[in-house]
């Protein structure tokens, strides 16, 4: 194991999603660890969806709406 923390970030497809698209476009940098799923609506996130990211081996959740 390398030790680096690995993070998923459940993000809302029309607010925190669209500013980490939008950041990409600008060529501005996050960390290889953080992996940004998009969802629909964080609202409608299911807590088996983040239980599953912990089985697959996450550190951290970070859900943003």
């Amino acid at each position: 194991m390398s030790g680096d923390l690995q993070i998923v970030a459940y993000c809302c497809q029309h607010c925190a999603y669209a500013a980490a698209d939008l950041a990409g476009g600008l060529r501005m940098q996050y960390p290889p660890a953080v992996r940004v799923v998009m969802l629909p609506c964080t609202g409608k996130l299911d807590a088996l969806l983040v239980l599953q990211a912990f089985e697959d081996g996450a550190d951290g959740v970070m859900v943003a709406g």
